[in-house]
């Protein structure tokens, strides 16, 4: 189903099965709502309109690009020739830039079990080279999700994209009581201003442990200068292997979510910075109302000699990544 969504060059699509409603929109290239039909619960947090998604400064739901996360310096160095990029978080590139994918209004289109959005990024957006295309298709699977992104780019760029959905599994007002498990051993240090640092330490003994589940706040305000830096989780894990793997899952009374991705790693944030917005149903994003895991590159990873899994994309090739969000209720897995 297909309607427009508070603006009338933006649409909202809607598709059902037995066991979820998926809506997506336009704008974006946006997760709207993910809701269990068993329970009724809207998993994720999100706005009624697009004028809410326009006001929103915490890229809730979008789909995230040129670059996720923070480049140093908003600088970097290809073939050559050294690009500058809007600083607009702490002096450094955070997301895209001060119009990233996120603020892109794509062209839409739908099938039997997914949606289509298509997006054009000119070359010297933000500053980045290129001519890029995408596609973002998000597929409503028995019990899952499916967003498979694609983009190619008629010169070298950087690519290093993610979804940034919001997950509050019950609809309450701290998502800090969700279980979370992380399939990491290692997760990078940031620095003061949420940058990402090439400084990898075993989660073993840390509050950055969940290999087993564990509350998201059972340790979030310990005494550790990492979670100070961010106001809680506001980190990188490297996911071990490579490939289509699972990556975490958020687990409460009812329901569980579990991510799988074939990024190199995952970000794993808190909600720390949210600010208060009324988003459906009346819910409020304050701080740590949510639970954000965003599939991604390494942070700054052009930039790091020691990462060496590096956000390129080749001119005239093409970039494919696949983010799964699966939900159950929490006693079937």
């Amino acid at each position: 189903m297909k309607q427009t969504f508070g603006r009338e060059d933006v649409y909202l699509f809607t598709k059902e099965n037995e066991n979820l409603i998926m809506k997506v929109c336009t704008y974006g290239a946006r997760l709207v709502a993910l809701i269990d039909k068993k329970t009724g619960i809207d998993i994720v947090q999100g706005f009624d309109s697009v004028q809410g998604y326009e006001e929103d400064t915490c890229y809730i739901g979008a789909f995230i690009g040129r670059t996720a996360n923070r480049i140093a310096n908003g600088r970097f160095e290809l073939n050559g020739k050294t690009y500058q990029l809007a600083i607009n978080n702490n002096g450094n590139t955070n997301h895209g830039g001060l119009k990233g994918f996120d603020r892109i209004n794509c062209k839409g289109s739908e099938d039997a079990d997914s949606v289509i959005f298509e997006g054009f990024s000119r070359d010297g957006d933000e500053n980045y080279p290129g001519n890029l295309r995408f596609t973002v298709t998000y597929t409503l699977e028995e019990h899952s999700v499916l967003m498979t992104i694609c983009a190619e780019s008629d010169a070298d760029t950087l690519f290093a994209p993610t979804s940034h959905a919001y997950f509050n599994l019950d609809g309450s007002e701290d998502a800090m009581h969700h279980e979370v498990q992380i399939h990491a051993g290692r997760y990078a240090h940031c620095d003061a201003a949420g940058l990402a640092l090439p400084v990898f330490e075993d989660v073993a003994g840390t509050p950055f442990d969940f290999r087993r589940f564990k509350e998201a706040g059972k340790d979030i305000n310990a005494e550790n200068e990492q979670l100070k830096f961010g106001k809680g989780y506001d980190h990188y894990y490297l996911i071990e292997s490579r490939g289509m793997r699972p990556f975490a899952s958020l687990k409460t009374e009812k329901l569980r979510l579990d991510l799988s991705s074939d990024m190199p790693g995952m970000h794993f944030y808190t909600a720390n910075w949210q600010d208060g917005h009324i988003g459906k149903n009346g819910v409020c994003h304050k701080e740590r109302s949510s639970i954000a895991l965003e599939p991604s590159y390494m942070p700054n990873a052009w930039n790091y000699a020691e990462v060496s899994e590096k956000p390129l994309l080749k001119a005239g090739t093409e970039a494919v990544y696949h983010i799964r969000w699966t939900v159950t209720e929490s006693g079937e897995r």
